[in-house]
């Protein structure tokens, strides 16, 4: 695959992937049984784990049908391989900054999975603007609107926020509040509102937490 053609991107919108029925585990057992799929995954993941955040997001897809691939999975492997060959050589970059703050980026790619219909959180936190961490994985509910995904999303963020800024003010950085950016402005007013709306009153008790950290 390193020689393949390389691509921009980890994985592509054309990749709709869902697990098999038993009838199709049958008919794709023959062709991957001698395929190394978990091993390309594993491959893949120590990569993300260690220095490539950009490879999140398509490596929890493809790890989702370790126990049961097919070629169309297969083919998504694949896709991730080439985008490695073509940009194998970026890597993180770590550099003094003026300011030692924390800051993050939350977003969600709502009902991703085809599966559970269950959205994709995903967040990245950065330390004087050196990434330091992150996350992409699947939401523990179902939410039924971009703007419960978005808000589960930023509950997450919330949570590795409080822990980062814990963490550096042990190291003597005090800081007050850290910036998180989002993108979906009903999650923003969600979040600043203690109001519960008849439309998010179904929500689980846990993610409304946020509402007492914001207003702090």
């Amino acid at each position: 695959m390193f020689e393949a053609r390389s691509v921009v991107t980890p994985t592509a919108s054309h990749f709709k992937l869902k697990s098999l029925h038993p009838k199709e585990r049958a008919d794709e057992y023959e062709y991957m049984k001698d395929v190394l799929y978990a091993s390309a995954v594993g491959s893949l993941m120590y990569a993300m784990v260690g220095s490539r955040p950009d490879l999140g997001f398509a490596v929890g897809l493809i790890s989702r049908f370790m126990s049961h691939p097919s070629r169309e999975h297969l083919e998504a492997v694949k896709w991730v391989l080439r985008y490695v060959a073509g940009a194998y050589q970026k890597c993180l970059t770590f550099k003094k900054s003026t300011e030692f703050r924390v800051e993050g980026f939350s977003d969600s790619d709502y009902s991703a999975d085809l599966d559970k219909r269950r959205s994709v959180s995903g967040i990245v936190f950065q330390v004087g603007g050196n990434t330091v961490s992150r996350k992409s994985g699947l939401q523990s509910v179902v939410a039924l609107s971009t703007t419960e995904a978005e808000y589960m999303a930023l509950t997450l963020a919330v949570k590795e926020a409080i822990w980062l800024r814990n963490f550096v003010t042990e190291l003597g950085y005090k800081q007050d509040s850290v910036r998180i950016h989002c993108d979906s402005q009903s999650a923003i007013a969600l979040s600043k509102n203690a109001v519960h709306h008849e439309r998010t009153k179904h929500m689980d008790t846990q993610f409304n937490f946020i509402r007492d950290i914001v207003s702090k």
